[in-house]
Order: C-alpha cells, then sequence, then structure tokens
C-alpha cells in the first residue's frame, strides 16, 4: 500500500508539474506553431489558440515519451530526483516562463526546464550528465543557424522567377509528406516503443521491409503534392494559406511531443512509487497544455507573429517547414527543444529572405537572445541554491 505521505508528495509535485505544463502551453508550444500563420492573416488569434491546444494534446499524447524520459532521467546521474527536488524545479522554472508570457518575452522553456532539473539535481549530489548535455547544446547552438539558413532558402526560392511558384509548392509538399510518412506515433508500434506510418503499412509491399518503407513514403509524398496541387488551381493565393494552416498543425503537434516532457519530465521518478504509468502522465500533462493554449497563448501569438516579422504566406511557409523538420528531430532523439527559438530563427531567416529585411526588429531580438541565456543560468543557480536552502529548513 502507498504511504499517504508519498502520495501527498507527489501530489504537491503534480500540481507544480501542471502549473508547468499551463505555461508552456501559454508561452511556447501554445503561441509558436501558428504565429506565422497568424502573421499571414490565414487564420485569426483566438482559432489559432484553439487549434494549437487541441493539436498539442494530441502530440503530447502520441509523442512526448522521449522528451518526458530524457527530463526525468538523463540529465542528472548518480541520484534520482526527491519529490521535493522535483517539486522545488518545477515551480521555479514554470515561475520564470510566466514571467516572460507576461511580460511579452518568449522565454525558451527547454532552457529554463533543463537548468532547474540540473541545478535541483547537483545541490543533490547528482553528477553532470555530460554526454546527454552535449547532444543538446549542439541541437540549441545548430538550430538558429540550420532552421533559419532553411527558411531563408525556402523563401528565397519561392521569390525566384525562373520556377514557377506552384510547382515548388507542390514539391515542398511532397516533401513534408515524406517527412511525416517517417515520423514514429506511439500507438503503431509495440508497447515500448513507436512507428512511422511508412513502416507499419511497409507490409503492403512485396519485398524487404526497406522497399516496403521507400515505397509507402513515395506513396504517401505523392498524395500529399496531388492533395496540395489541386487546392493551386483553385487560387494560388487560397492554396497557398490552406498549406499554410496545415503546416502550423504539425508543428503545434510536434510541439505537444516535445514540450509536454518539459512538464512531467521531473514526475516521471516519483510517478513509480505511487503506481501511475506513463500514459497517464502525458495525458495530464497534455490536458495541461490545452488549457494554458486556450487560456494564456493569444498574447503570446500576437506578439511572436506581429513584432518580429510581417509574414506573407510565402515567406510563413518557409518558416514553417524548418520548424517541423527540427522539432521531430528533437523528438526522436529525446532532445528537450525549445520551440521558441526554432520559430523565432525561422521567422528571423524567411524574413531576412524579403530584399528590406522582413521587418524584422533587431533590437526585440536582442532581447530575446538574452532572455534565452539568462533563463538557462538563471534557473540552474536558482534552482541549486533553493534547493539547499530548503533541504537546509527542513533538517
Amino acid at each position: 500500500m502507498v504511504e499517504l505521505v508519498t502520495v501527498a508528495t507527489f501530489l504537491i509535485a503534480a500540481v507544480a508539474s501542471l502549473f508547468m505544463a499551463w505555461a508552456i502551453g501559454a508561452g511556447s508550444s501554445g503561441s509558436t506553431p501558428f504565429a506565422p500563420a497568424v502573421g499571414a492573416n490565414a487564420i485569426s488569434v483566438m482559432r489559432a489558440g484553439f487549434f494549437v491546444g487541441i493539436l498539442g494534446f494530441a502530440g503530447a499524447v502520441l509523442q512526448g515519451a522521449n522528451v518526458s524520459e530524457a527530463v526525468g532521467t538523463e540529465l542528472i546521474g548518480g541520484v534520482t530526483l526527491s519529490p521535493a527536488a522535483a517539486t522545488i524545479a518545477l515551480i521555479i522554472a514554470a515561475a520564470l516562463v510566466a514571467i516572460g508570457v507576461f511580460a511579452g518575452y518568449p522565454i525558451a522553456t527547454a532552457f529554463t526546464v533543463t537548468g532547474a532539473v540540473v541545478g535541483v539535481g547537483l545541490a543533490m549530489g547528482g553528477d553532470p550528465a555530460w554526454a546527454k548535455y552535449t547532444e543538446i547544446v549542439t541541437l540549441w547552438v545548430l538550430t538558429p543557424f540550420v532552421g533559419g539558413g532553411i527558411a531563408y532558402a525556402i523563401a528565397r526560392t519561392l521569390r525566384a522567377e525562373p520556377i514557377a511558384e506552384e510547382y515548388l509548392i507542390v514539391a515542398l509538399a511532397a516533401l513534408v509528406g515524406a517527412i511525416v510518412a517517417n515520423i514514429e506515433f506511439a500507438v503503431l508500434g509495440p508497447p515500448d516503443g513507436g512507428a512511422s506510418i511508412a513502416r507499419a503499412t511497409s507490409g503492403w509491399i512485396p519485398g524487404s521491409d526497406i522497399v516496403g518503407i521507400v515505397a509507402m513514403t513515395a506513396l504517401i509524398a505523392a498524395l500529399w503534392a496531388i492533395a496540395i496541387g489541386h487546392d493551386l488551381r483553385n487560387g494560388v493565393e487560397r492554396g497557398e494559406r490552406h498549406f499554410l494552416l496545415l503546416l502550423g498543425g504539425l508543428v503545434a503537434f510536434s510541439a505537444g511531443g516535445s514540450q509536454v516532457g518539459l512538464a512531467i519530465g521531473p514526475l516521471i521518478p516519483l510517478s513509480g512509487d505511487v503506481g501511475l504509468p506513463l500514459i497517464a502522465l502525458l495525458v495530464g500533462g497534455g490536458f495541461g497544455l490545452l488549457l494554458g493554449s486556450w487560456t494564456g497563448a493569444p498574447r503570446m501569438i500576437k506578439a511572436i507573429s506581429q513584432d518580429y516579422s510581417s509574414l506573407g504566406p510565402r515567406r510563413s511557409i518557409a518558416a514553417l517547414i524548418p520548424s517541423f523538420v527540427i522539432a521531430q528531430v528533437a523528438v526522436l532523439f529525446g532532445i528537450p527543444v525549445s520551440f521558441n527559438e526554432i520559430i523565432v530563427s525561422s521567422i528571423i531567416g524567411s524574413g531576412y529572405a524579403a530584399s528590406s529585411g522582413g521587418g524584422v526588429s533587431a533590437r526585440k531580438m536582442g532581447y530575446t537572445v538574452l532572455a534565452w541565456v539568462l533563463s538557462l543560468a538563471g534557473s540552474i543557480l536558482i534552482s541549486f541554491a533553493g534547493y539547499l536552502a530548503i533541504d537546509a529548513l527542513l533538517l
């Protein structure tokens, strides 16, 4: 029988986790996916907040396991987070993110949560997980260059005259369809892992698994291209806006799969004590993301879509494609990643494809980067000191 004290401490940590999930939903996962679409006038702010909540919940349940386990068990070595440590880390990280939401600056959630977990883990006497830190920092450093560079290249290509714009959009649709065919979903795989649509359906094609996966990938890519191509015949601008909304939905889904782990990851070491399965944590975290998206995201959606760059449909498409790709890479390898960093970098890249620089505010960008750096360093220091102080009081 589970002790009452164990249940009580878990409930305290769960409340902190729900608050963290709300803050994430109101901030990064709720505000960033549809921001380019709002900036391109493809969808209203309130509708974007509604749909991103639903899609984020779905992503949390279907793709949230990898990042959740990484945050809960792979950021510190030699110790397991105690209920007090998990609660302190979650409260400090959520408070920093909430400050960013209400101040109108997109503080990187992945930075704050990672820093908070590392801070309390070190305070408990744990060892730094240098191999995991290398993976995380590598992705964080490459994201602005890769995301911004790809977005810039796509936006410039779409502005080029030699190739008709609708043909380029169809090619991009085929590329996105191929990626969708190969991302993993929990419901398609065995109980201990996921599988992609292409892999799950590869048995329909005679021959080896590789042949089947390649064939199904090509088929799904072709279906995407045909569907978008048909829509473009009814008007290029109309088709671009529809494609843009599809991309926003994919990024919102990916945001849920990555960001839910930042909220529930610290609870994983505690869930075994109360007999709670991971899927229950994912559903609870996804619900917190949904609430945050519905109640707090519109403010940040407006800030990102209007303050950073004045985007049209083409540059918005260019921003969302690398955002979707980077997000899925992070989900696949279980790396906590900031959607603010992904989407803002992509918006800058696509914005600079315009001759005028896309209306990007250098001053706003400077403050944003500073907020990212301070959120990581500050969360480590505050969590480290906070745990030591509370631990000393309890002795």
